[in-house]
């Protein structure tokens, strides 16, 4: 019977990295329901290392994301002003673009917002229509390789609770 409830238990971690498309924090999820689990079971606890590990994998996720649309504008020829701008258009679709599509939305959303945020402010600020769309490609490209490594630390963090959890 605890390999059933293992079973299932990890098929809802599984479906905390299903929370990313719609621009939630599903790396957050997880480590909340791990330490749920770890709490509501007698077994051995997981341990502080454990613990530390699966914060510092979130916390990875979320820098990542951040840095990957900052550094990805600001090489594609983004200025300081631009890069705010494909940063607050990044968080102004993920909550526009959340109540369509069935919430999956938000994942588009931020992706264009990355890149119109950008734009504008590029533009607003007196670059050309050329370069701001380059700086606004590189915002749009970060934001895409961002959401993607962050999904790759929650797999990182789905693995890590997965040998926790399985029963041996």
């Amino acid at each position: 019977m605890t390999i059933v409830w293992a079973v299932l238990f990890l098929l809802v971690l599984l479906a905390c990295l299903g929370l990313h498309v719609f621009g939630l924090p599903g790396n957050w999820a997880l480590l909340g329901l791990v330490a749920l689990w770890d709490y509501l079971h007698s077994a051995p606890h997981f341990g502080f290392g454990f613990y530390a590990l699966l914060v510092c994998v979130a916390l990875a996720g979320e820098a990542v994301e951040l840095f990957a649309q900052l550094f990805g504008a600001k090489r594609y020829g983004a200025t300081g002003k631009g890069n705010l701008g494909g940063f607050l258009g990044a968080l102004a679709g993920a909550l526009l673009g959340a109540p369509f599509f069935l919430g999956i939305g938000a994942l588009f959303g931020a992706v264009a917002g990355a890149f119109l945020g950008c734009y504008v402010f590029e533009r607003a600020h007196g670059r050309t229509d050329s370069e701001s769309r380059r700086a606004a490609m590189g915002a749009m490209y970060g934001k895409v390789f961002g959401m993607t490594a962050k999904v790759a630390c929650g797999v990182v963090m789905w693995v890590a609770a997965a040998r926790q959890i399985w029963p041996a």
